[in-house]
């Protein structure tokens, strides 16, 4: 298993956290509550191996992180009973990925919570920027399929 030193999640799945509230392990992945949650369950998962973002994760890997994020879903469900439910998954500083772990947010969600809108209310581009986008992620799918 591949760690980063000074990775606080690495940290985690080396039982080295004394304050990590763990709910789940396995042999390729950890699942504790944040420090900070945005809500009471609110549910971290991440893989034991060092994987900074989505691009470097494995297909094989992501296969069982979304097995295993289905089955937290349902007992943060059965636990805590939320209207609603969150799962994020960011990547990058600018999608608001503040540790270069992978990590799988499930997050319990009530009407009123301190957690609010995720998404604009509205954007504004044009068709054309649309169109163009769409063209190029078409293009890049049909070339995902030949690899």
């Amino acid at each position: 298993m591949t760690v980063d030193d000074g990775c606080p999640f690495c940290e985690i799945v080396g039982r080295e956290d004394p304050d990590a509230r763990e709910v789940y392990r396995d042999s390729r992945a950890v699942a504790f509550f944040p420090t900070e949650p945005a809500t009471l369950g609110h549910t971290l998962l991440v893989p034991r191996l060092h994987v900074p973002d989505i691009w470097g994760l494995s297909q094989d890997l992501a296969a069982h992180l979304g097995v295993l994020a289905v089955r937290l879903a349902q007992a943060v469900r059965r636990a805590v009973e939320p209207e609603g439910l969150n799962v994020i998954q960011s990547n990058g500083t600018a999608a608001t990925q503040t540790v270069p772990h992978l990590h799988i947010h499930l997050v319990p969600r009530w009407r009123g919570d301190a957690v609010g809108r995720i998404w604009p209310p509205e954007t504004h581009y044009t068709e054309e920027q649309k169109d163009d986008v769409w063209e190029r992620l078409k293009s890049e799918c049909r070339k995902a399929e030949d690899e």
